[in-house]
């Protein structure tokens, strides 16, 4: 476990380090702040008179927070400490790393505070305004000829899989951002601006936009995050590498047609829609394969499931992400798409991939990562046991509230009475939902009581290791005075 001095001369783990740690801060704040808004829902009497705290301007800021924040800084730690360990080669650049840190963290940042002032561009996938959306720009390219450059300077002939998916995340989430995000400034020192995209176009783009960042932000990236620490963590090689490059082109080419599934029963154009599910209805089969690439690793190994917990979380999120995979093409039919399309389903849905796949694989990435990176153990071994617990069971609360939630509410939304009249009010609808959504607070309580254990439990090894640096230190010091 122990990192020698030389390979902490050869790799840069400073700035693994840096973004380990705001992931975690950003991952406290971002999940918070969602328990906080669905607690809005829940209990009325929680939307304060006070505009920075209502639910319009909270909801960007949990999104932004978790998935760019938390998601992303998990990310760019994981992929700069895998990049570096495959192809055994420092960063290309340190100077350009730290520009990516700091790009990120603000961006992050000033997003979060725009959002609470009222500053967005008034669309469901480009919120932000233009300022920050140009730093994050400069930052994803800085970020690109990064990996890019370390991969040309491998001492390795062949590239990991694990670089595959990384490296078609960062640039399909260039191409998503830049084109989304087509906008002209009304003056240069004004935070307005004119998008390029109007009516169904803008719906359209934004669509292409939204399910991509799940396809590549949120998928392709953490099965590049799966494809590393899953094997490492089990000590036993890929199960098939083999399924993992077909797994990896089939992904990449299927995703991006899917978007327009969100947009059944819209004024889209009916063939575009229908191309859209056609293609979610393949995406199963590269989605499961790449699940049981993952699930397979374990052959071997299966007994490590009693004895250590990080093996848990990871085998949790792989179930997760069949299952979430498996749903997502069933709710791009047409057919069940008119039940569960603007219900809660859809919320139970995508927080069964975030919350089951990308946080559960990046909460054992982590947990692999931290002892590693202060060379150190982690500080308790029963506290990730009981993150794993509050996190699995706050999981199934959670979308279990939102399918009976959302598709009751898609039945009664869909009854009609005798005399073909609709047979429940909308407000009957809502007052059905209230104990649902009960329940998933209750769900999100669970996880965010996790998240804030993972966090103490990793700030408490950092300082442990810090503790023991200093213990040796002093011993080196007395041992070189007696000397």
């Amino acid at each position: 476990m122990a990192q020698s001095t030389a390979t902490a001369e050869q790799y840069n783990y400073d700035i693994v380090r840096k973004f380990t740690i705001m992931a975690l801060v950003w991952g406290v704040l971002g999940m918070t702040t969602g328990l906080y808004i669905g607690s809005e829902l829940a209990w009325p009497f929680l939307n304060f008179d006070i505009p920075q705290i209502t639910f319009g301007r909270l909801r960007p800021v949990h999104t932004t927070l978790v998935i760019f924040g938390f998601g992303g800084s998990a990310l760019f730690a994981t992929s700069y400490y895998v990049v570096q360990r495959t192809c055994q080669a420092r960063l290309f650049s340190d100077g350009l790393a730290n520009f990516t840190f700091w790009g990120w963290q603000v961006s992050v940042g000033l997003a979060a505070i725009s959002y609470t002032m009222g500053y967005t561009q008034a669309r469901e996938y480009a919120e932000m305004v233009w300022p920050i959306d140009l730093l994050i720009a400069v930052t994803w390219v800085a970020y690109l000829v990064i990996y890019v450059m370390t991969l040309r300077k491998r001492s390795q002939p062949h590239i990991y899989v694990a670089n595959w998916f990384f490296i078609a995340f960062i640039l399909a989430t260039a191409l998503l951002h830049i084109f989304n995000n087509f906008a002209v400034p009304v003056s240069l020192f004004s935070l307005s601006s004119y998008s390029y995209h109007a009516g169904v176009q803008d719906a359209m783009t934004q669509w292409w936009y939204g399910h991509n960042a799940v396809g590549f932000f949120l998928t392709a990236a953490f099965l590049g995050m799966m494809y590393y620490f899953v094997p490492k963590q089990a000590g036993r090689p890929v199960y098939s590498y083999r399924l993992s490059i077909i797994h990896f082109w089939a992904l990449i080419f299927l995703y991006m047609w899917v978007g327009a599934h969100h947009l059944h029963w819209t004024a889209l154009p009916d063939w575009t829609s229908t191309l859209a599910a056609t293609f979610s209805i393949l995406l199963l089969m590269p989605s499961w394969g790449g699940m049981i690439n993952g699930i397979m690793t374990l052959s071997g190994a299966w007994d490590k499931l009693r004895t250590d917990p990080i093996i848990r979380f990871m085998v949790v999120s792989l179930s997760f992400y069949g299952m979430s995979t498996f749903e997502g093409p069933l709710m791009a039919l047409k057919s069940v798409n008119a039940l569960s399309h603007y219900t809660d389903w859809t919320i139970g849905h995508v927080h069964s991939g975030a919350l089951g796949w990308v946080a559960m694989i990046s909460f054992g990435s982590m947990y692999h990562l931290v002892p590693r990176l202060w060379n150190t153990k982690m500080y308790s071994e029963k506290l990730i046991y009981l993150h794993f617990w509050l996190a699995t069971i706050g999981i199934v609360l959670y979308i279990s509230a939102m399918w009976v939630s959302g598709i009751g509410q898609g039945l009664m939304l869909r009854a009609y009475d005798d005399f073909g009249n609709l047979a429940y009010t909308f407000i009957e609808t809502v007052s059905f939902m209230h104990q649902p959504l009960v329940i998933r607070a209750l769900g999100g309580l669970f996880f965010v009581s996790g998240m804030i254990i993972m966090a103490f439990n990793s700030f408490m090894t950092i300082r442990q290791s810090r503790r023991e640096k200093a213990e040796l230190d002093a011993k080196l010091a007395e041992k070189l005075a007696q000397a």
